[in-house]
């Protein structure tokens, strides 16, 4: 139980980085301040049941795509997070694809590097108890 819920909060805590280093780097990419917990949690929900949802489909279908369902995951959690979110306003094409990638790239480096700063800092502090 307790690694579902660590893993609930680095997808969070990826997800919040994601859209923070895109409204950062691209102009068309808004964050609102007051709906931006809103925002992450409705892209992280979104991409978390689509991801699977869309490898399970591509699977079936030997579609080529598969490779590509994280990004197409990414793409579709920020098409709903900006239709149904204050949170977040993307305009342009450019930006949108942009976004995704920025996005999709961001959460990938912060799922790799958070766990590994956590377990950096338990074992650091198992050692000073011992």
């Amino acid at each position: 139980m307790i690694r579902i819920i660590v893993r609930g909060l680095i997808a969070l805590v990826a997800s919040a980085v994601g859209l923070i280093v895109a409204s950062l780097v691209l102009d068309g990419f808004h964050l609102n301040a007051s709906g931006f917990v809103g925002a992450v949690v409705i892209f992280t929900l979104v991409y978390i049941l689509f991801t699977p949802f869309l490898a399970s489909q591509f699977r079936r279908a030997n579609s080529a795509a598969l490779g590509g369902v994280a990004l197409i995951a990414t793409l579709a959690a920020l098409i709903v997070t900006d239709l149904i979110s204050d949170g977040v306003n993307i305009s342009g094409i450019g930006t949108w694809l942009a976004a995704t990638v920025i996005v999709w790239a961001s959460m990938v480096l912060a799922t790799f590097i958070l766990p590994y700063l956590g377990l950096k800092k338990y074992l650091e502090e198992r050692r000073d108890n011992n």
